[in-house]
């Protein structure tokens, strides 16, 4: 590719000048250049180490609030195109990389991620010493961050707006990107692959209707629950139990999102109105509101668990699982009461919960994400699992 239209030739003299920045309350300084938006942001840093998917990290609504460093050394190299958005824009609210390229090789390419990013609105830094950065987060945990990619505000204002940021904490994101109103997922809805579920894939006696909780719902798991035979209905976050019950759903899908569990008290109160009523499966935030359901608490992981890379044992077969994980709270295993459910799964890296059944309820849950497919088809059978769950709940 000759250049973007806006990009007509590659300027390094405009790259050497590291004239933006990212600023963490703790007062290091990562200094770069601008190849996003001229956009200046307050956001929380983490590191992500997958290799690859940048397109779906950045359009992930888990990562509202969020400033995304990339461990590549170098991402953009294929563009970004129509398929592999995970939602309808960029979540995330900046990028971070060592380098990011403007000219990318790609038969499926539409544009470049600079140019995209730049569309959006999203400001995003490159020339960063990533290595520096990552190392930071992971010694001394997640920052609230300023960035300035215009190179306008000086370090001491940004580290001030920094550390006057409210932050996640506390905060209940999951109304900022669940939908605002119902609607059916099927071959009209937008990132919907076309085509109901192929017919070996669809059980015998036709699908099961599901109603989906959005808390900020990614694409891809809508997509593998049609593909399991599911007629799907996604909810509003807000949504109480006992509409969803009046739509006599087959089943109750929990999805992965933004933010502190802890803030979304209003989901698990819906959730303790479902359970023992419906049979439930829940992702990521999903797990950690149906462990508060369960009557569990959770905790902010030091750095959080970003990349596709994480190994998980499944507990009920000793398999273990290559997974894509993006979140930075967990289900504290202590808090559980001994009565209400069990761990299925754990963290190979850290030993925290990945899993969760309940034990006299139809319910489980993993904090991971099986439709990702590191592995690449690891944990797919979790949707068939929620399928068989359906079953022999006699619905």
């Amino acid at each position: 590719m000759a250049g973007e239209p806006d990009d007509p030739a590659y300027d390094w003299e405009a790259e050497s000048r590291r004239e933006a920045y990212l600023v963490l309350a703790d007062g290091s300084l990562f200094r770069g250049h601008s190849r996003g938006a001229p956009v200046n942001l307050v956001g929380e840093t983490v590191f992500n180490t997958g290799m690859t998917g940048y397109q779906e990290i950045l359009s992930d609504p888990s990562y509202s609030g969020q400033f995304v460093c990339l461990t590549a050394p170098e991402i953009g190299n294929y563009g970004v195109n129509d398929e592999d958005w995970e939602s309808g824009r960029f979540q995330a609210s900046g990028l971070l990389a060592r380098r990011i390229n403007s000219r990318p090789s790609n038969w499926r390419s539409r544009k470049s991620l600079p140019a995209a990013l730049r569309e959006a609105g999203i400001p995003a830094l490159a020339g960063l010493d990533t290595r520096a950065l990552t190392l930071r987060l992971r010694d001394h945990g997640v920052q609230k961050s300023f960035l300035c990619a215009d190179g306008r505000v000086p370090v001491e204002e940004g580290l001030a707006r920094a550390r006057a940021w409210e932050g996640l904490d506390g905060q209940d994101y999951a109304t900022r990107v669940g939908t605002g109103k119902a609607y059916a997922w099927d071959d009209t809805a937008p990132g919907a692959a076309p085509g109901y579920p192929h017919p070996d894939e669809r059980p015998e006696g036709g699908g099961r209707k599901i109603a989906a909780l959005d808390f900020g719902n990614k694409w891809s798991i809508l997509r593998h629950l049609r593909r399991t035979g599911f007629e799907v209905t996604v909810l509003p976050p807000t949504t109480p139990a006992a509409r969803i019950l009046a739509l006599k759903p087959d089943g109750v899908f929990v999805s992965n999102g933004p933010g502190d569990p802890a803030a979304v008290a209003y989901a698990a109160d819906t959730l303790r109105g479902l359970l023992g009523r419906v049979p439930i499966m829940g992702i990521c935030l999903g797990h950690q509101l149906l462990g508060i359901a369960a009557g569990g608490r959770t905790y902010r992981l030091p750095f959080g668990h970003h990349g596709c890379n994480h190994p998980v044992r499944d507990l009920l077969t000793g398999n273990v699982l290559i997974t894509s994980q993006n979140h930075n709270f967990a289900v504290d295993a202590e808090s559980l009461p001994a009565n209400a459910a069990e761990i299925t799964h754990l963290s190979l890296n850290d030993n925290s919960v990945e899993g969760l059944r309940f034990k006299t309820v139809p319910a489980f849950s993993v904090q991971f994400h099986p439709e990702a497919g590191p592995g690449p088809h690891d944990a797919l059978y979790l949707f068939r699992r929620f399928r068989e769950l359906i079953a022999q709940a006699g619905v």
